[in-house]
């Protein structure tokens, strides 16, 4: 059996690591759970990802034949997360005294009405089958209501004895057969309802005055002649042990739920909604239950305002990244049971205490694949050759200061069980990542972006690696006009974007944004011009780039 699922996931504009890193630790994990000895369902561990997959990344996924993990945008509670009820969906066309026995039974205030594709149709609350108790209606309601016969055998806990049950009753009113014959002959019009007793002579004059129903009341054997002449006339006649009294105050019980329900405006939600999206619309509303329905529009189940106190947050584990401002949207509804990362400690709190695993290597791979060797864990050629492309493109095939020796043993080892040459495998994958001729300007320029804070400076640094000058020089000429667009549109003071020579082992540097290039200038002696500044030897953004830029902000403060 099946148990939870948590979702290991990376931050968003994902890299190669942040990929890979969440398929390879989502493996370990579900590996280590099953060399666990307890029983019962096992939590399963599923790698997600926080954006689109670039074309390097693309590239080490076709070659090593692995999917890309789901997409995933946001990590807050719906109503999925949440303890449904999952009461059954009813007819319209029962009768009101089923849908108020149903609720006793259920402990219900409300019944969801559906049709037979499982459709939600409308709404009956106890109030609606308190108003058709309560409220005065004139005698034609029954047949407006268009009531089915089986409702008012049902209701009445009768007996068919002549004519079809499945008919409905729609047209005349209903009538009360006291008196004489002969005053019951005038009472009685074509197609009413006669309530009568054990007059035969009566029961007589009804049927030849064209009534379309009979009940028979006190449980009275009625004659053969009545239900012949009741056959011949197609007249439904029914049998009650209830008194005339009894059977016509209840009788009104049998009209469909269908006449009484909500149908239009029906409040519902889906179970992908979120749950900070309708706190506030539920609040507003009357109901104390809600309708829910799936992508399909199908009804699934129920939900109260008491259901969104008890919710179960999604679980997370999060690789290559701890800054909130980097993690998928609403990071902070979700239960962060694990952190992996390589990268200075960031803006993330939790709730809790959590496994945390932070190392100074050049990449979250590096320390994913140590973790396996720990556990003495068996690491398959294609673990291997992502965890292998990861180390590669992170340190750009060990040419970036945030290296070490680790990562490049690692990555050594990892080759070989992947079967795949270090340096080859490494150029291809880069010539992919080089090709931007397909992507849009935006697609560049957020494929490998993230925002970071000093003091109440936001600012956001984008890194686009290529293997010649040329190809780096026709992509800035393609996504600097488009900076000051996305400054405004994520909100930012200041942009720098590097343009990074991998073979080469130099970054040219564009900036923009109030007091960027001021920034630049005291952080590299260096002065901007309008297409930037060129860095020598440096390639890293996590050691080369944001401690300089950080500590330049801060001496600004």
């Amino acid at each position: 059996m099946e148990g939870k699922k948590v979702w290991v996931v990376g931050h968003k504009n994902p890299d190669t690591d942040s990929i890979c890193a969440a398929i390879a630790y989502a493996n370990y994990k579900n590996l280590v759970e099953e060399d666990t000895k307890t029983e019962g369902a096992k939590t399963v561990y599923v790698p997600k990802r926080a954006g689109k997959v670039n074309a390097e990344t693309a590239y080490v996924l076709n070659y090593f034949h692995m999917k890309a993990p789901e997409l995933i945008n946001d990590v807050g509670t719906q109503i999925k997360d949440i303890s449904i009820r999952r009461t059954e969906g009813v007819d319209s066309h029962i009768s009101m005294k089923k849908a108020w026995e149903m609720m006793k039974i259920l402990k219900v205030v409300t019944l969801p009405v559906v049709n037979k594709r499982n459709k939600l149709e409308g709404l009956i609350v106890t109030g609606d089958i308190a108003k058709s108790y309560m409220d005065v209606y004139d005698n034609s309601i029954l047949s407006i209501a268009r009531t089915p016969y089986r409702n008012i055998i049902e209701t009445l806990e009768g007996r068919l004895l002549s004519g079809n049950e499945h008919g409905y009753f729609v047209r005349g009113k209903v009538v009360v057969g006291v008196g004489s014959a002969a005053a019951l002959e005038n009472a009685v019009e074509p197609d009413d309802l006669v309530i009568i007793g054990d007059r035969e002579e009566s029961q007589l004059v009804s049927i030849a005055s064209n009534c379309s129903c009979m009940i028979v009341t006190g449980g009275f054997e009625v004659s053969q002649e009545v239900l012949e002449a009741a056959e011949r006339r197609e007249v439904v006649v029914i049998s009650t042990p209830y008194d005339t009294f009894t059977t016509a105050r209840m009788i009104n019980q049998s009209m469909p739920i269908k006449f009484f329900m909500t149908k239009e405006n029906l409040i519902y939600f889906n179970m992908e909604d979120y749950l900070d999206e309708l706190r506030d619309a539920v609040s507003k509303i009357r109901h104390r239950d809600f309708p829910v329905v799936d992508e399909n529009q199908n009804y699934v189940g129920m939900f109260s305002r008491r259901n969104l106190l008890n919710t179960q947050k999604k679980q997370v584990i999060l690789v290559d990244h701890n800054e909130k401002s980097q993690a998928v949207y609403n990071i902070e509804e979700a239960e962060i049971l694990e952190i992996i990362d390589h990268h200075r400690l960031g803006s993330l709190e939790t709730m809790a205490p959590v496994y945390f695993r932070n190392q100074p290597l050049g990449c979250t791979s590096t320390i994913i694949y140590q973790m396996y060797q720990e556990k003495n864990l068996e690491i398959t050629p294609e673990i291997a050759g992502l965890l292998c492309a990861a180390i590669l493109s992170d340190t750009l095939m060990f040419r970036s200061p945030t290296c070490t020796e680790i990562d490049k043993m690692a990555a050594t080892q990892l080759a070989e069980i992947a079967g795949i040459d270090v340096r080859e495998f490494a150029l291809k994958m880069f010539e992919a990542g080089s090709n931007f001729d397909s992507k849009t300007e935006q697609e560049i320029l957020n494929q490998d972006f993230k925002i970071f804070h000093s003091g109440t400076i936001t600012f956001g640094v984008g890194q686009v690696s290529a293997m010649s000058e040329t190809e780096l020089a026709k992509v800035q000429k393609r996504i600097q006009p488009f900076l000051p667009q996305m400054l405004g549109e994520k909100k930012l003071d200041m942009i720098f974007i590097m343009l990074t020579d991998i073979l080469n082992e130099s970054t040219h540097l564009i900036c923009y944004g109030d007091d960027a290039a001021a920034v630049v200038q005291q952080a590299y002696r260096q002065i901007p011009g309008e297409e930037g500044v060129l860095l020598k030897g440096v390639v890293s953004r996590k050691k080369q780039l944001i401690p300089d830029l950080m500590s330049t902000l801060a001496e600004r403060s």
